[in-house]
């Protein structure tokens, strides 16, 4: 089976950074589009961004563009989220995703989440 694991979460303040590896058991993870959501309390799962199966095209959510940054390793089956000048309205479930296509992707497959938290 396919298992993806975000980790990384945690207690930021406002302003400052984290970065959130997701990694995939998978095998052929150098062909996937990979993905980043997000879910805040009372809100539907939003798109943040994505990166292509090479690692040089990313697409972002107008919210997070110019703050937050996505990176591959293909070598290490893992995709990374930089955070940076993070908000109180950042505070979400962030979860990676894998799926096929680009420009439009279809994501199939879920990593469990990991809470991040930005106080004031």
């Amino acid at each position: 089976q396919v298992v993806l694991v975000e980790s990384g979460g945690g207690l930021v303040q406002a302003g400052g950074s984290l970065r959130l590896p997701c990694t995939d058991s998978g095998r052929t993870f150098n062909t996937y589009t990979m993905g980043w959501f997000r879910q805040a309390p009372g809100k539907e799962r939003e798109f943040v961004g994505r990166i292509n199966w090479i690692g040089d095209s990313t697409l972002y959510a107008d919210s997070v563009k110019d703050r937050f940054t996505i990176s591959r390793d293909n070598a290490k089956n893992t995709v990374y989220l930089q955070m940076n000048s993070l908000k109180p309205e950042d505070t979400a479930v962030y979860y990676c995703a894998r799926g096929r296509g680009w420009p439009g992707t279809s994501f199939d497959s879920w990593g469990q989440g990991t809470q991040v938290t930005v106080s004031s």
